[in-house]
């Protein structure tokens, strides 16, 4: 097995096991961990058919660890993001989460995109690269919302809104952020990754 796998999954294990022991809360933990779990499964099941580039490898595990800790502490607990320590009103780690869900996203969505060759055009591939991303953190607000309707109070923490009325649309916004931000930073990087593939 390439030494990067092992290092990959390594590095994931033991992560997810500090994560697992003594959480906050249980339930916020399954929540937000569960995300991670997903992705390794799919990614375990595509791994011979379609490997990805390193780089997204890269960015997917790390994606995975912000998950990870905000589901240990809760993303409003998180206790380098205290409002103690940064001297502000709320804990802005679920920023820095919803940031991810757009940075990530955007380079698996244009790797997928630009291997099965679905689209051509450079300006159309980032607009459908940024609007799956979009998409991808409206779906995650609803399904917020849509926990926290079932399960009442005890979703809180998985909501994470910190009294913040704007809480939804501002992770929308980050999340855009970080889908453009990876294009602009990662495109060219990532072209080189993807030309080493053929």
């Amino acid at each position: 097995m390439d030494y990067r796998v092992v290092a990959w999954l390594l590095t994931y294990s033991l992560v997810f096991l500090w994560s697992a022991i003594g959480p906050k809360d249980y339930f916020t933990w399954i929540l937000e961990v569960s995300p991670a779990v997903i992705g390794l499964i799919l990614l375990c099941l595509s791994y011979q058919s379609f490997r990805l580039t390193g780089l997204v490898y890269v960015l997917i595990l790390l994606h995975c660890i912000v998950l990870m800790v905000g589901g240990h502490y809760t993303y409003a607990e998180v206790p380098l993001f205290s409002p103690e320590m940064l001297d502000g009103e709320r804990n802005n780690y679920d920023k820095v989460g919803h940031f991810m869900q757009g940075f990530v996203p955007a380079m698996v969505a244009r790797e997928i995109l630009l291997r099965l060759a679905v689209v051509k055009s450079k300006r159309w591939m980032a607009f459908f690269v940024v609007s799956v991303c979009l998409a991808f953190s409206a779906l995650y607000e609803m399904i917020e919302w849509g926990v926290a309707v079932l399960s009442g109070t005890s979703a809180d923490a998985f909501l994470g809104t910190q009294g913040y009325v704007w809480d939804t649309q501002s992770d929308m916004a980050w999340a855009l952020t970080g889908a453009i931000t990876a294009l602009l930073c990662l495109s060219y990087y990532h072209d080189k990754q993807l030309s080493e593939l053929d």
